[in-house]
C-alpha cells in the first residue's frame, strides 16, 4: 500500500465533520487555512479561558483587525481581554 493511501490514526484524527464544529472553531479554522502564519494566534484565542460566544467574538475581532493597520485586537491577547466588550 502506498503511504498516500495509508489510513493511520492521524488520518483519522483529521477527519472531522465541519458540521461538528462550533462556530468558532469553523472560524479559527478558516483563518488558519487562509493564512497559516495565523496558527499561533489562533491558537492563543481557542485555548483562553472563555466560552464558545467570547471565542468567536475574539476570533471576530482579531479576524477584522488583519486588514486595519493599527488596530489593538490583531494582537490576540487583545481580542482576548476585550472580547466582551460591546462597543468595540
Amino acid at each position: 500500500m502506498s503511504p498516500a493511501r495509508r489510513s493511520g490514526p492521524i488520518d483519522r484524527k483529521r477527519r472531522v465533520l465541519r458540521e461538528d464544529l462550533s462556530p468558532g472553531e469553523l472560524m479559527a479554522d478558516e483563518i488558519v487555512t487562509a493564512s497559516s502564519d495565523l496558527a499561533p494566534s489562533v491558537r492563543r484565542i481557542m485555548q483562553a479561558e472563555l466560552d464558545d460566544d467570547q471565542k468567536l467574538r475574539a476570533l471576530t475581532r482579531f479576524r477584522n483587525s488583519l486588514n486595519q493597520i493599527g488596530d489593538p485586537h490583531r494582537d490576540p491577547r487583545y481580542a482576548i481581554a476585550h472580547c466582551d466588550d460591546p462597543d468595540e
